[in-house]
């Protein structure tokens, strides 16, 4: 099994690296079947699976990142690459996320965990013989990491794995308002107040005037230009932080990595745009079974090797041949 990733030479930048997956990759084509988790407080969500249906079969649970859903192209290319090598996978997609609004004001958020939790209990009903991983991606990654700290020995999976995690989203909420940076938040401004909006029309179309009133409440959607903007007016009220600060403070991943006990990987670069340096954990703030993976390049859930002409993509040469290791280990 190679660790070694050699950047694309034709991506010489963080941005490029960043850029290419969204913008420039042919979408993998899969088969998938999408099912409809309710949750105990009346909302849903959606989980698309694909690969073997096999009751051994090992099963994987996938995690987008922020304002992405289970058809970014690092999830269909994950999970084409997980069923190459005989492994079912299910795809979340967060509160809202998979293409229709969901049914409450609550959204989705950087520490959601409790859905997490939801997701994993869900699956270990449906499939009780097949043994369970979680792979998460940037915000994804972050909500993952902080489940496995909460809950130690029964976070209810047996490995997992976190890409560009925001381990400090106060930092991050910095990082992403510098330099080039910027063009990345205010393309998570746009899609984050239109999920806001969204919300607001179903509610009004649906005359679920209670609902509409506790988006309205929150004020004007006017003027959020910033992660401190939107995290101060929107997610802290609307889902029980004090303030941005606040939920940064309890959300962030790095305060739970210490309580880790299953295998867990972690692929980072220096070069992420979205995250500094000094916002990476420590050696010794990691468990025993914890190995962080950094690359000098990469970008944010890019990693991309290859030539122009056969472009390959290292998370998907890496993360299913380490799940597998640790499944030939158990």
């Amino acid at each position: 099994m190679s660790t070694s990733f050699k950047p694309a030479w034709w991506l010489p930048s963080a941005h490029l690296q960043t850029l290419w997956n969204a913008l420039c990759r042919r979408p993998p084509v899969l088969e998938r079947r999408r099912e409809r988790l309710w949750l105990a407080d009346g909302d849903f969500l959606d989980l698309d699976w694909h690969g073997p249906h096999a009751a051994e079969a090992p099963l994987v649970l996938i995690l987008h990142g922020l304002t992405g859903s289970s058809s970014s192209l690092y999830v269909l290319g994950l999970q084409q690459s997980l069923a190459a090598q005989g492994w079912a996978s299910a795809a979340l997609n967060w509160r809202g996320c998979s293409g229709e609004p969901n049914l409450l004001p609550r959204g989705y958020h950087s520490g959601v965990s409790e859905d997490l939790a939801a997701a994993i209990e869900h699956l270990r009903r449906q499939r009780p013989l097949a043994p369970l991983y979680a792979v998460g991606y940037s915000l994804g990654g972050n909500v993952l990491l902080k489940h496995l700290g909460e809950t130690g020995t029964a976070c209810g999976l047996r490995a997992a794995v976190a890409v560009s995690v925001p381990f400090r989203l106060d930092h991050c909420a910095d990082r992403i308002g510098i330099g080039f940076s910027k063009v990345y938040q205010t393309h998570f401004m746009r899609e984050m107040l239109a999920y806001v909006r969204d919300k607001q029309k179903r509610f009004k179309l649906d005359g679920q005037a209670e609902r509409l009133t506790t988006l309205e409440q929150l004020g004007p959607l006017d003027g959020i230009r910033t992660f401190w903007d939107f995290d101060g007016r929107i997610t802290a009220p609307l889902h029980g932080f004090a303030d941005a600060e606040d939920y940064y403070r309890r959300a962030s991943s790095r305060y739970y990595l210490g309580t880790i006990t299953i295998p867990t990987l972690l692929i980072q670069s220096i070069d992420d745009p979205f995250v500094f340096r000094h916002s990476l954990p420590e050696a010794s703030e990691l468990a025993a079974n914890t190995r962080l993976e950094l690359h000098p390049r990469g970008g944010h859930v890019g990693f991309i090797e290859g030539s122009l002409v056969r472009p390959g993509y290292y998370l998907e040469r890496r993360i299913p041949d380490w799940l597998a290791e640790q499944a030939s280990g158990e």
